[in-house]
């Protein structure tokens, strides 16, 4: 217990994973989540978020309300998700445990780590050519393995160290982006109808809309993971500082990268542009630019690596009871990191292309999941969980949560005709819509009703008081048990 992080020191190497946080380790400032959030929107991967309608041939004024309208809609759901941590001190993905069952957990969690692994093949190829831009030293490989050593250093120190790497970064960040701002209004020359209220079209106003709230919902398997060491009481404060955190950051680079597009048509690339509309402000603006861009690729690559830990160390431990020790974490987060940087360096343009058509389904897995995961907390069980049964292989909540599971499949099953996902995949109803996606429209209610009519059987009463009868000897469990 001598390296565990304590209220009074917070910057140690963290060796809790996926464990339960005892109240006598809960610290930190609630407002810090705030940040945290906008930092992990706030880089230039977001950024080509606001692209879609642009590039499917809505106007700007458009593409910008369907992207506000969108964020804050997503937002909602993750911010809901962020709230749980502190009141149940676990990770995000481990919490998936009373709806789907304790092996049954391992159906969204593979996905998860897809995810997780996937998305920092992106951030370490837009990392690389980030900072190859912008120091003009070295390869862009050289530099894809030191955002990758870089970020799983701040991903094994853990928890703390994630939260003061965001914090700071965020002022940086806030400069470089109201510098770029003022350059793409004052310097870039905008198509004709532009904002143009009366040119609208509805298939690039829905796949705007739709890809924004699904890219915030994305952020759902991350949130409790960084709000979990918090003090329990701190739920309505998470809530609102995830919210505008995350959906400040994310509209802020979204409305900046629709208006670049515009302006660039079809010859926008996400380096290059960015480079030159900053350097049109001032001589070597790009560079300052494209330098801090990377460091805010190199944390939210951390916030990947931490989180595919977590993920991969939950479902190692469905399937064999381990002991979550420093040594199990940094063994998954070599993994994690491995994964990312070799596919970085293989990856070619046709490659990354296709991947991220894959990668938009595989965000499809997680929309019937926050439905049941939501619908389960809030308004099946109210928030009280037997958080003690959660680490039982035949505990109360069953190794199969077939509630669960069954709404995720059908919600699932009911989204595929909505499916659009680039050349891999577009359903029915949505080649009817011109490619339109509203699949997350369709999902999330769908799932969520499904299980509350499923689980309108449950004991929640017995349950609560399972909790209480526990209480006393999880807190005592959870300080005696970790070693590192």
């Amino acid at each position: 217990m001598s390296t565990a992080t304590t209220p009074g020191s917070g910057r140690g190497l963290e060796v809790r994973s996926i464990d339960y946080v005892p109240l006598g380790e809960r610290h930190g400032k609630v407002s810090h989540i705030g940040p945290l959030w906008f930092m992990s929107n706030a880089q230039i991967a977001t950024l080509a978020v606001g692209l879609i309608s642009i590039t499917t041939g809505g106007n700007l004024i458009w593409s910008l309300i369907a992207i506000a309208i969108g964020v804050l809609v997503g937002t909602l759901f993750m911010a809901a998700h962020s709230s749980q941590g502190p009141q149940l001190g676990l990770p995000q993905m481990i919490q998936s445990r009373p709806q789907f069952g304790y092996v049954g957990a391992l159906l969204v969690w593979l996905f998860a780590y897809l995810q997780y692994a996937g998305f920092n093949i992106f951030n370490t190829v837009l990392a690389g050519q980030a900072v190859a831009g912008s120091v003009h030293f070295g390869s862009e490989t050289l530099w894809f393995w030191v955002v990758t050593i870089i970020a799983a250093a701040v991903a094994l120190f853990g928890y703390d160290l994630i939260h003061g790497f965001e914090r700071y970064l965020t002022y940086l960040t806030i400069v470089m982006l109201a510098l770029l701002t003022v350059a793409a209004l004052t310097h870039l020359d905008l198509p004709g109808g532009a904002f143009d209220l009366g040119d609208f079209h509805l298939v690039p106003f829905l796949g705007q809309l739709g890809v924004a709230a699904g890219y915030q919902i994305s952020w759902a398997i991350y949130v409790s993971d960084y709000s979990r060491y918090l003090p329990p009481e701190s739920g309505r404060g998470t809530f609102k500082w995830t919210f505008w955190g995350s959906a400040l950051g994310g509209i802020w680079v979204m409305f900046l990268g629709s208006f670049i597009a515009a302006s660039a048509g079809k010859d926008f690339e996400t380096i290059a542009s960015i480079q030159d509309t900053a350097d049109k402000l001032f001589p070597g603006f790009g560079s300052i630019a494209l330098f801090v861009a990377a460091l805010g690729l190199v944390s939210v690559t951390a916030l990947n690596m931490y989180g595919g830990s977590l993920t991969l160390i939950s479902s190692i431990d469905s399937l064999r009871r381990i002991r979550p020790t420093v040594r199990i974490r940094v063994i998954t987060i070599a993994i994690t990191a491995i994964f990312s940087l070799v596919f970085a360096n293989i990856a070619s343009a046709d490659f990354l292309a296709n991947f991220n058509d894959f990668l938009l389904l595989v965000l499809y897995f997680f929309i019937p999941w926050t439905a049941v995961n939501l619908t389960d907390y809030f308004i099946v069980r109210k928030g009280h969980y037997a958080i003690a049964e959660i680490f039982h292989p035949n505990g109360i909540y069953g190794r199969w949560g077939w509630a669960g599971i069954t709404a995720y499949l059908v919600g699932f099953a009911v989204m595929i005709p909505f499916f659009s996902a680039g050349k891999l995949f577009v359903g029915p109803a949505a080649s009817a819509m011109g490619d339109a996606d509203i699949s997350l429209f369709i999902g999330l209610p769908v799932a969520g009703f499904l299980y509350w009519v499923l689980t309108r059987h449950i004991d929640t009463a017995a349950e609560l008081r399972l909790a209480e009868a526990q209480a006393a000897e999880l807190e005592e469990a959870s300080n005696s048990h970790l070693e590192p």
